[in-house]
């Protein structure tokens, strides 16, 4: 007989608690082979698709399409082996039927008493979240209690013509009223108290009130993407001390550097790629900015290898994307690189390891049209390199005004990691490199 495992939801990368089942890849009763993708889950970093280690029949599947399942969460059953969903035969269900040896279901039902025996009937498989309903005969049901008697008013006690004639002609039911006199005796007093009650004036009706989220605009939950960023933000706002040096540079030689490049044929190479290269190699000069803050340890924990981040606007919202082992590759691999996961992070099919880890980050904000930033620190790094557009301008070349290429470079840094000296000398072997790649020659 077929075992039925449970799949939960896995832990799907540093830091993840949840995730919001975007879209089921299964229906109950479809057959998966071991490591089928069953469910598309969007997690505070990327969409993923999770695959299931079993191979055998859906037998149930938990939570509907939007709902958010913690890590460790029932996603599906299924059938280890099976073919297909098992049904009862027929002659088994008539025999177990007032015997009390109701065949169960996969998991999850027994035996019910609560209502009248009837034939069994199992009903069609479906794609619905939970397992397959089995009706089981039940037990003959509790007769209803009976209604409770209606009891007549009765007569109405001795009233004197001139109340009775005084109710009669005020529209007041004698019947329903009681009486303030001996033994419940109905007084005029009483018919007048009851008149009084039929002519107040009706309450005037409430003004509409405005619905609260009117008057506050629109609430929009801060979950996903959107919620994951916001909290990191926030932290690195909290726990870091923060500073900012910015410089104008001259990129007239870089651009032309990589025309030169690319006019040889073969890859095309990326500003983008070109200005990862030359950090890596401000990082082998400044490797206090590639590293993080042990606040348990009070200890700066220098790290050996750059995982270079950049920040990639989606349709999701901002994501931030790391190139392992940065410092050994060059801007080919790294044009390359940019690329394949610029295009995952469109598609929404990044890895859970494709957003974490990273040591600093690189983020290009002149795709946005704009010259200058003061970048958050996407903790817990050290430090960000900030890049605004490449326009031409009014600059001072060997002495004679002329229109170059010009770059604001911006680098915002953890003070706790090191000083102004060293953040100011990393930001200027930056603007070196851009305005004489050249000097980058010597580091390679």
């Amino acid at each position: 007989m077929p075992q039925v495992m449970e799949f939960k939801l896995p832990d799907l990368g540093e830091g993840l608690t949840e995730a919001e089942i975007v879209r089921w890849l299964v229906a109950v009763g479809d057959v998966v082979a071991i490591d089928q993708p069953v469910v598309e889950v969007e997690t505070a970093k990327a969409m993923v698709e999770v695959p299931c280690p079993y191979g055998g029949v859906v037998t149930a599947r938990f939570g509907e399409e939007g709902t958010e399942l913690p890590v460790g969460a029932p996603l599906i059953t299924v059938a280890v082996g099976a073919s297909s969903l098992p049904e009862a035969p027929a002659a088994q269900a008539a025999e177990a039927e007032g015997s009390g040896n109701v065949p169960r279901p996969l998991i999850g039902y027994g035996e019910d008493h609560s209502r009248p025996a009837r034939r069994r009937r199992v009903r069609p498989v479906t794609a619905a979240v939970s397992a397959p309903v089995v009706v089981a005969p039940v037990a003959p049901a509790a007769p209803a209690a009976p209604a409770a008697p209606v009891v007549s008013a009765g007569p109405v006690p001795v009233i004197s013509p001139l109340v009775r004639k005084l109710a009669k002609d005020g529209g007041v039911d004698l019947r329903a009223l009681k009486g303030s006199g001996p033994e419940g005796l109905i007084l005029r007093a009483d018919v007048e108290a009851a008149l009084a009650a039929l002519r107040a004036p009706e309450p005037a009706p409430a003004a509409p009130v405005a619905p609260a989220v009117a008057a506050q605009g629109e609430r929009i939950p801060l979950k996903g993407v959107r919620g994951a960023v916001a909290e990191k933000l926030s932290r690195s706002r909290r726990e870091i001390p923060d500073a900012t040096c910015w410089v104008d540079a001259d990129a007239t030689e870089l651009m032309a550097a990589r025309a030169a490049m690319n006019a040889v044929g073969g890859p095309k190479i990326s500003v983008l790629a070109l200005l990862a290269r030359i950090c890596t190699a401000a990082l082998a000069k400044y490797p206090e900015l590639n590293s993080t803050v042990d606040l348990a340890a009070k200890e700066i924990v220098r790290l050996p290898s750059v995982h270079l981040g950049f920040a990639a606007q989606t349709e999701r919202g901002l994501v931030v994307p790391v190139v392992r082992d940065a410092q050994h590759r060059n801007p080919e691999s790294l044009s390359a690189e940019f690329a394949r996961l610029t295009e995952l992070a469109r598609a929404g099919k990044l890895a859970p390891a494709d957003l974490t880890g990273g040591t600093f980050t690189l983020n290009n904000y002149g795709v946005f049209g704009v010259d200058g930033s003061t970048p958050i620190i996407n903790h817990p790094e050290a430090a960000m390199l900030g890049v605004g557009r490449i326009i031409d301008k009014p600059w001072v070349h060997e002495g004679q005004l002329a229109v170059r290429k010009v770059v604001q470079l911006s680098l915002t840094f953890d003070h706790r990691v090191c000083d102004g000296g060293t953040a100011g000398g990393f930001l200027r072997y930056v603007a070196d490199c851009v305005e004489s790649p050249a000097v980058l020659l010597r580091s390679l």
